[in-house]
């Protein structure tokens, strides 16, 4: 399955919820499923249907791909402490949505792109790799040569606005950011349940 490159708040709006990484809207015109019906399918949530969507909230909000996601969800379940904490915590550390988080890019598939490109660094050292894992006491900036383009001049003029959550720590002036704290459950940038996620996935990992 490709990625999906179509209309992203009508993802939004299937989950009745805005996805701050991947739009900037700050709410939802019409809060309600996409398509004729939409407005008037007001039927009670199964709980297979709760545990989906709490699942496609939190994957598309990442840009994660199922495969890859499934990968995810299983790492967290080796790690000590609750499998919902270890996802999220997992999932915060990708390197797209640490870019996104300092206030480096509008959206996490802009991070994604500047990473791809080439115009990010960890420690020093390019890396071009959006899933790459950024550890506590790692920083991450702008490559110097890449500070010179309009686009990223407009986003890090944004950044000075953007609220940087508490693991993290950010210098416009240096355009780097540094992980000062591991990200927990409340780093989630939206309502989520991340348990559900877990008793999505229990009968089949």
């Amino acid at each position: 399955m490709a990625r999906y490159r179509g209309p992203r708040l009508r993802r939004c709006r299937a989950v009745g919820a805005v996805l701050p990484g991947l739009t900037t809207d700050a709410v939802l015109e019409r809060p309600y499923p996409p398509g004729q019906h939409g407005a008037r399918r007001r039927r009670k949530a199964s709980d297979y249907k709760t545990r989906l969507i709490e699942k496609q909230k939190v994957r598309w909000h990442y840009g994660v791909m199922e495969k890859q996601f499934r990968r995810y969800v299983k790492e967290a379940s080796r790690l000590s402490g609750p499998t919902g904490h270890n996802l999220v915590r997992l999932l915060e550390q990708r390197l797209d949505n640490v870019v996104w988080r300092l206030g480096l890019a509008p959206t996490i598939p802009a991070a994604r792109q500047m990473i791809v490109h080439r115009h990010v660094e960890v420690n020093g050292q390019r890396v071009d790799r959006p899933s790459y894992q950024v550890q506590l006491g790692h920083s991450v900036s702008i490559r110097e040569k890449s500070r010179t383009k309009t686009f990223i001049q407009a986003f890090l003029e944004r950044s000075t606005t953007r609220v940087v959550p508490e693991h993290l720590e950010f210098d416009p002036a240096k355009a780097e950011g540094k992980m000062i704290a591991l990200p927990g459950l409340e780093s989630l940038p939206f309502e989520g349940n991340p348990q559900a996620i877990v008793e999505f996935y229990s009968q089949t990992l």
